[in-house]
């Protein structure tokens, strides 16, 4: 189903996510699978639609720097000073979790990657849920990511509770994802923000 990108189908799709169901909705980049990040059953949904086996990382979208709060143990004031510059964009950060994060999403690793789309309906949506949302990209596993909602609902149909039906950006490389630790910043994929980027906010302590 083709979800109206206005308030009767924001509503629709809300309570679809609040019921631990599948939403596709647009993205900087691309079509993004969304599902409740807090909810292990409906991340759990997400493996099982995109054909991908459990056990690896799901990254997660958040609305804004608040969300994270009750997401992470910490983040590390020089990641802090890469989303000042970075975000909303392509920029993911791989901080400590907290216990609020299920297991699901992190894989067991501790760790959770967050990041901001530079996308104001990807925003508005996820604020609306009021929780994070699953931000893997919509498309079965070994297949190119889709930026048409149309192709969303042929690929996914009862999989899904929708796709809002509204464009993605015109971003085509994935985000950059960045880790701390031993007084580094290590980039863990090189994406759309390149290294002399990086390098200009933090300087030499950029390793790759």
């Amino acid at each position: 189903m083709l979800i109206s990108p206005n308030t009767s189908g924001f509503d629709s799709a809300v309570s679809s996510i609040k019921n631990g169901e599948l939403v596709a909705f647009p993205t900087d980049t691309y079509f993004a699978l969304g599902a409740d990040g807090l909810n292990t059953a409906a991340v759990e949904s997400v493996f099982l639609a995109k054909g991908r086996n459990p056990g690896t990382p799901v990254p997660i979208l958040i609305s804004d720097l608040e969300m994270a709060e009750s997401l992470v143990t910490n983040i590390p004031d020089a990641l802090l000073q890469l989303t000042e510059a970075f975000w909303p964009g392509a920029l993911t950060i791989v901080v400590p979790a907290s216990d609020t994060v299920p297991e699901a999403v992190t894989a067991g690793t501790g760790t959770v990657g967050l990041r901001i789309p530079a996308h104001e309906l990807a925003r508005d949506f996820i604020r609306l849920c009021g929780t994070p949302l699953t931000g893997t990209s919509c498309n079965l596993t070994g297949r190119d990511p889709i930026k048409d909602a149309n192709v969303v609902e042929q690929v996914f149909g009862e999989q899904i509770a929708g796709c809002i039906d509204s464009p993605c950006g015109v971003a085509t490389d994935p985000s950059t994802v960045v880790s701390y630790r031993d007084d580094q910043i290590n980039v863990l994929r090189l994406g759309a923000i390149d290294l002399d980027s990086l390098r200009k906010t933090l300087g030499d302590i950029i390793v790759s």
